[in-house]
Parts: C-alpha cells; sequence; structure tokens
C-alpha cells in the first residue's frame, strides 16, 4: 500500500457506513439487463454525497446498458458492495457527517456502480479484513488504495485503476528549483520516520555521495504534519511522502506548498475482487474504461487534484 501502514485500518471504527442515497425526483435512472420500462422495474441510481469534490461528475454518469446488461444476476439485484479503509485522504476520508466515505476511491467506485446502471453500498473496513471479506462474499469488491501485488494476485484479481508512487512537497513556486531527486544533493529533506519516505531519503543519499557530490542532510519524524513543518519554517527544501498525500496538503493554499511527482516510483493500485467471479471482473474493467474513454475518469481525478495518478486503459493484474 506503498507509505501507509496496513495496521491505519485497525485504528477505525469498525461500524459499517453506507455512502448510498437515492436521487432526487429527475434524476437518472437505470433499467437492470438494459430492459426497458415494459420488462421491469427501474433502478434509481445513488447519488454521490455533496461533500465529494467529484459529486457533479458522478451524479451526470449515466448507465451503458451494454455493460449493465452483462452485470452479475446478484449484483444487480443487491447492488455493489465495496469496502474500502478510511484514513488516508484525498483517497478515503469521512464526509462533514462523519460516517459517509468520501475520496478518490469511493468517487470512482459510485461512477462505476452508475455506468453499470446498480445500487451501491460503500463500507469501512479495517484494511486486513478486505481481500478476506472479498472471498467469502461479504464484499463485491474492494476499492481502498490497495497495490497490485503478484502475492496479493494469487488471492484476488484487480483491475487497476490509478499508479501511484512517491512524491515530494516543496514551498510555493519552488523556490529551490526542485525537480527530482538529483536536486536533493547538499539540501535538507524531512521523512516520516521507519517508512518508505525514509528509505528513499537515505538511497537518494547514498546516489549523492557516489556521484561525489554532498549528501542529503535528512530529518526525521513521527508523524506526516511534523514532517511538513519543516518546509514551511524553511528548515527543509522538500519533504518526501506518498504523492497522494503531498497532492492532497498542496491543494490546501493556506500550507504554501506545492506537490511533485517523483518518477519512477509509481506502482499500480487496483480494485481487487474475487477471482472466481469472472464476470464482475469484466464488468468493472468495461466501466472503468467507459470512464476513461468518456473522460469522466479524468474529471474525477481532477477534481481530487490526483490527475497525476491517471492510466490510460483499465488492465488486469498489471502488478509486477
Amino acid at each position: 500500500m506503498n507509505l501507509r501502514t496496513i495496521t491505519i485500518g485497525a485504528l477505525l471504527l469498525a461500524a459499517t457506513a453506507c455512502g448510498a442515497q437515492p436521487l432526487d425526483d429527475g434524476a437518472a435512472e437505470a433499467r437492470p439487463g438494459g430492459q426497458d420500462p415494459a420488462g421491469g422495474p427501474t433502478v434509481a441510481l445513488d447519488q454521490a454525497p455533496a461533500d465529494d469534490k467529484a459529486a457533479a461528475i458522478i451524479n451526470a454518469v449515466t448507465p451503458d446498458q451494454d455493460l449493465a446488461a452483462k452485470v452479475p444476476a446478484d449484483v444487480k439485484a443487491d447492488g455493489l458492495k465495496v469496502t474500502t479503509s478510511v484514513g488516508y485522504p484525498p483517497m478515503e476520508l469521512f464526509a462533514g457527517d462523519k460516517k459517509t466515505p468520501i475520496g478518490l476511491d469511493p468517487a470512482l467506485a459510485r461512477a462505476i456502480a452508475r455506468k453499470l446502471g446498480v445500487k451501491v453500498v460503500i463500507s469501512d473496513e479495517d484494511f486486513n479484513a478486505q481481500i478476506p471479506g472479498v472471498i467469502t462474499g461479504r464484499y463485491d469488491m474492494i476499492m481502498s488504495s490497495m497495490s497490485d501485488t503478484p502475492e496479493r494476485q494469487a488471492k484476488v484479481t484487480f483491475v487497476d485503476y490509478v499508479r501511484a508512487g512517491a512524491g515530494m512537497l516543496v514551498k510555493a513556486g519552488n523556490p529551490d528549483g526542485v525537480r527530482g531527486p538529483g536536486d536533493l544533493c547538499g539540501k535538507t529533506v524531512s521523512v516520516v520516520d521507519n517508512g518508505t519516505s525514509l528509505e528513499l531519503a537515505e538511497t537518494y543519499d547514498g546516489d549523492c555521495e557516489k556521484a561525489g557530490r554532498a549528501g542529503v542532510d535528512i530529518l526525521k519524524f513521527p508523524g506526516d504534519q511534523e514532517a511538513l513543518l519543516q518546509v514551511k519554517n524553511g528548515r527543509a527544501t522538500a519533504n518526501i511522502t506518498d504523492y497522494v498525500v503531498a497532492a492532497y496538503k498542496a491543494a490546501d493554499p493556506a500550507l504554501g506548498v506545492e506537490a511533485l511527482a517523483i518518477d519512477g516510483t509509481e506502482s499500480p493500485w487496483g480494485i481487487g475482487m474475487n477471482p472466481e467471479n469472472t464476470e464482475l471482473v469484466a464488468s468493472v474493467r468495461g466501466a472503468l474504461d467507459a470512464l476513461i474513454r468518456s473522460g469522466e475518469y479524468g474529471a474525477i481525478l481532477k477534481a481530487w487534484s490526483l490527475e497525476k495518478l491517471a492510466v490510460q486503459s483499465a488492465v488486469v493484474n498489471g502488478g509486477k
């Protein structure tokens, strides 16, 4: 899961939260299986919470009738059951009501459900319980910033939906002209102690010394806020962290920072599903590809300031 540890879910509420809400009168409706009104009841598609930055984009997504016709019968009947692990903004966080999941992962989950013409229930769950939950059928899919790795592919099938990696936070305007790790030689960086960001900083320090240049001075802190503060107060040139965290912080103009992606650190994050549910895997892949082609996928990422994570197509098990 890149820079956050998998224990984060254990610190969260165990209660299940549902993000599904009925549309107002006149909202888009889907005909299950592509049926016309005379062929069966219509389904009122769920509306994104107002707190979701991409709400207007999500609520404008309409069903693809060809894809809807191929959705597994149980998903048509019961809706898409999605699990996420809240506590990793901007990917997953709670809305103002403290119970409805929002963020990029819930946003894309809701858009996929609307493209398939089905309802959706998004539940907050401990990260370590998500793969077992999909295997046992408690959930249909995982959308929780989960790295697509060969080890996890032995248990679930992934449809990769973003590529994410490390990033840096620098002062707004980037006064030191930092473009990549090579520009950190002889400079000070801040990191969260005992994490992947520290490992990267130590690697860059070694690379500088191998090149006969001044090394990187590394400041270590227990949390993100302390590490970020060092950039704000000028003690550090850059804060190395996960790019999604950097982008989220940079979106707040009050912090006076901007985010830089570190090239070469990206890996795919996937939507996890039971490998035996091949119909659902095909449906989700088709819905994601449809959203990519329509531009709605890109617009949702942009609303959350995460357009650098975009993929060009939905790939199955692309993690190597």
